[in-house]
């Protein structure tokens, strides 16, 4: 089912509107059903890019790019742990408050429940 999901993504990026961005110097023609994200996402790919290469300007395009790609996918794995860790939190908070209520409920005498 989640391949089919992103092949109809893909298919839906490739039918939206060609957005052209510039990374690391180059050209490109993109496509995406949100012009703004997808300028982000470039500029966010040019500035790893950029940082990379400018800690380590003799390595060849092809080593800053591949270092660039694992730390943009270190930088998404965080965000995807921080966000379960922020769900989990949420989830146990909400199970609290449920358990508070429901007890609130019980303790409360049936009579002034109806008022």
């Amino acid at each position: 089912m989640e391949n089919s999901t992103k092949t109809i993504q893909l298919v839906q990026a490739m039918n939206g509107k060609s957005i052209k961005v510039k990374i690391f110097g180059n050209e490109y023609p993109l496509r995406g059903e949100n012009e703004d994200l997808t300028k982000r996402v470039a500029s966010y790919v040019d500035g790893m890019l950029t940082k990379i290469h400018d800690k380590i300007p003799e390595q060849p395009p092809l080593t800053v790019a591949v270092l660039s790609a694992l730390n943009i996918t270190e930088d998404l794995l965080q965000e995807r742990e921080k966000h379960v860790q922020e769900v989990t939190h949420l989830e146990a908070e909400v199970e609290k408050l449920s358990n508070y209520l429901d007890n609130c409920l019980i303790a409360e005498p049936t009579d002034q429940r109806i008022q």
